[in-house]
């Protein structure tokens, strides 16, 4: 094996590199290693960080308008969309490093992603959430009378998972829009980008240096760095598995507002209208994309497609149509390598359905296999109505033929809590109803087939709001702007 590279990782305003001890974790990919050396803060380090990013922001960002803000961002994402800038470059040589996906799809989702944190898409974030953009700013008129502005917190504290590259810009964006001193934990599985974009925003606008941190700890802070963190931050923003969201949240002071994000389950409806011998292919084809996009690591990645019977095409040549584009993709993009845990629950996955078939009485239809037993993908079929189930993940999805979509409503109650993206292919009457009914079953977000994985800027993640749950309003009630009148020079 080659020397290994070497790589720190994190952004620590005002604590000088030798007095932190610093912890590695390896990477290896094609027999290179690459080495990331993350900070392990003593609990008075925390403390020092987590008050010198309050003074910060308090100065620094708070004061800012929002619209000034945007451009900082704004430009901080032209850079990282420039592929000869060396923070793309760097990006784009070593995420594919630690999270195994393959280089060319790392390439186009950043690309994608990063598109949705330009400036016209930002005011729309933040449009989304206020009507009057400018209470961030200062105390805004309200039509009952009197004056309202929203505060952001003092210390906003993110939790953030590393199951998809980059993911920790969604928060981190939003804390600054509404002008939080932000100080963010590093993923495990991908402790690179958060620190690299503190570093380019504190060099995109200086004064923003110490307005914030990215920080690490291990598992979900059981460490005295992290209690400390937990006990100063206002708010919690936390993503992950259930019981890492537990942990966290028995760590937590009762005042502090916590905001989880667990696992999330998506699946898609697809109409006997999109069923033609033009369309279907196509269709398949946007399918294979939600699917093969990281690997259905995010929460928005479909598991299982409901496909109605009635159309030209059935839904078993859909089936085979995604399966065809899955084998496309893998040549295109090849899956990564797997764990061994991994491995074992796609094996288990398989396994499952193969005994499922053999289970099934002479005369009904079996679960079938698509696909060699050997490819990095593999689809499932089924003529019976199944209940809405994971997979393992790992490019691995089921097709479930169904008389008809509202047959779907019952298969899907039961993760009525894990629920979020449903992507529809239906015509414009049908997709109006299916919406209302998916939203009264739980369903948080209905999108296009193809744009499962990649949610509009603004969307509200898991139904809540990005900027509003982050914010107190204050308000000057009108009582209190009457009652000031006879204070006034010109009154007397």
């Amino acid at each position: 094996m080659t020397p290994p590279h070497c790589l720190r990782a994190g952004y620590l305003p005002g604590l000088p590199p030798e007095t932190v001890h610093w912890q590695v974790l390896p990477f290896e990919r094609a027999g290179e290693r690459l080495e990331v050396s993350v900070p392990v803060l003593t609990a008075a380090q925390m403390s020092e960080l987590a008050a010198r990013v309050r003074r910060a922001s308090a100065r620094h960002l708070r004061p800012m308008p929002v619209a000034d803000i945007i451009g900082v961002i704004d430009r901080a994402v032209a850079r990282l969309l420039d592929r000869n800038d060396p923070w793309r470059r760097q990006a784009e040589r070593f995420l594919p490093w630690v999270s195994g996906y393959d280089a060319e799809m790392v390439r186009l989702g950043l690309t994608g992603f990063l598109k949705t944190f330009r400036a016209p898409q930002l005011r729309r974030f933040v449009a989304e959430d206020f009507a009057n953009p400018l209470l961030l700013d200062g105390f805004q008129p309200t039509p009952k009378g009197g004056a309202v502005r929203a505060f952001g917190p003092q210390l906003l504290l993110h939790s953030w998972a590393g199951n998809v590259p980059a993911l920790a810009m969604w928060s981190f964006v939003a804390g600054l829009l509404v002008k939080a001193g932000n100080i963010g934990k590093l993923p495990t599985a991908e402790p690179l980008f958060a620190g690299w974009l503190a570093q380019l925003l504190a060099e995109e606008h200086p004064p923003w240096a110490d307005c914030f941190a990215v920080v690490w700890w291990r598992g979900a802070g059981e460490d005295e760095g992290a209690a400390t963190l937990f006990a100063e931050a206002d708010t919690v923003l936390a993503y992950g598995g259930n019981a890492a969201l537990q942990a966290i949240r028995q760590r937590l002071p009762v005042t502090t507002r916590f905001l989880p994000h667990g696992h999330k389950l998506g699946f898609g409806l697809v109409a006997a209208e999109a069923l033609d011998a033009l369309k279907a292919p196509p269709l398949a084809r946007l399918a294979a994309w939600d699917v093969m996009r990281y690997d259905q690591q995010g929460c928005y990645s479909p598991h299982v497609f409901y496909v109605e019977r009635g159309g030209a095409v059935p839904p078993r040549v859909f089936a085979e149509h995604l399966a065809a584009e899955l084998a496309n993709l893998q040549r295109r993009f090849p899956r990564r390598a797997l764990d061994l845990e991994e491995g074992a629950a796609v094996a288990r996955w398989q396994q499952g359905l193969e005994w499922q078939a053999l289970a099934t009485p002479a005369g009904l239809p079996a679960p079938a296999l698509l696909g060699l037993e050997a490819a990095a993908w593999r689809v499932a079929y089924d003529e019976a109505l199944q209940p809405l189930a994971p997979t393992a993940a790992q490019r691995t999805v089921q097709v479930v033929a169904v008389d008809a979509l509202a047959d779907v409503l019952p298969a899907i109650a039961a993760q009525a809590p894990h629920l979020q993206t449903a992507g529809v292919a239906a015509p414009p009457e049908r997709l109006f109803v299916l919406a209302e009914q998916l939203g009264a079953a739980g369903v948080t977000r209905v999108s296009a087939i193809g744009a499962m994985s990649t949610p509009e800027a603004g969307w509200h993640h898991d139904g809540r709001f990005s900027l509003l749950d982050l914010v107190r309003m204050t308000e000057i009630e009108s009582s209190a702007e009457a009652a000031a009148e006879p204070f006034a020079p010109y009154a007397d």
